[in-house]
């Protein structure tokens, strides 16, 4: 078992095109890395996946009482 030929030369396995890959959403050839492994362009994947908002930005002042025991002089 270990003396047999593979049945494809290493030779003829560089010659193929690489495998295209299309937007499940749009159909277009993806090219990036992260595109053909997600299945999605950039702009398909925004569409579908927008980015969540900024908590940050929420944030506000709210006004409170002083705790008793406290002074307000320090």
């Amino acid at each position: 078992m270990g003396d047999e030929r593979l049945a494809i030369a290493i030779d003829s396995a560089s010659e193929e095109r690489p495998h295209r890959v299309c937007c499940r959403l749009c159909g277009r050839p993806l090219t990036g890395a992260d595109s053909r492994r997600t299945g999605l362009g950039p702009t398909c994947d925004a569409k579908l996946h927008p980015p969540g908002p900024d908590i940050r930005s929420r944030r506000h002042e709210v006004a409170q009482d002083t705790l008793p025991g406290i002074d307000e002089d320090l």
